[in-house]
């Protein structure tokens, strides 16, 4: 996902506070409400701030996309009646392959 200007507007005022007259840039951007207008300079940082912190997460997105295809329930269940570490060592696996 590449965030976008629209994305962090949205992220600073509920409403249609916001618009554009053209293309999606900051020289398009129009303001519909009593709030100032945000910098050029602020918006950048807003949508490389958004940016950074979904970056971030990327591990633990490729974590949960794996985890959601096992049935960890029973996985435990048949570790705790078979006394194996089946579903303790996939989740090791899955971690060692994304670490944070």
């Amino acid at each position: 996902m590449t965030y976008t200007l629209q994305d962090y507007l949205l992220t600073l005022h509920t409403g249609q506070w916001f618009g554009f007259n053209g293309e999606h840039t900051y020289a398009n951007l129009v303001i519909h409400s009593e709030d100032a207008k945000p910098t050029e300079q602020e918006c950048t940082d807003g949508v490389a701030s958004l940016q950074a912190v979904y970056d971030s997460q990327e591990y633990a997105r490729k974590r949960k996309a794996e985890y959601d295809q096992l049935n960890q329930f029973e996985m435990q269940f048949d570790d705790d009646r078979d006394g194996t570490t089946t579903w303790v060592d996939k989740i090791n696996e899955i971690k060692a392959r994304y670490p944070k």
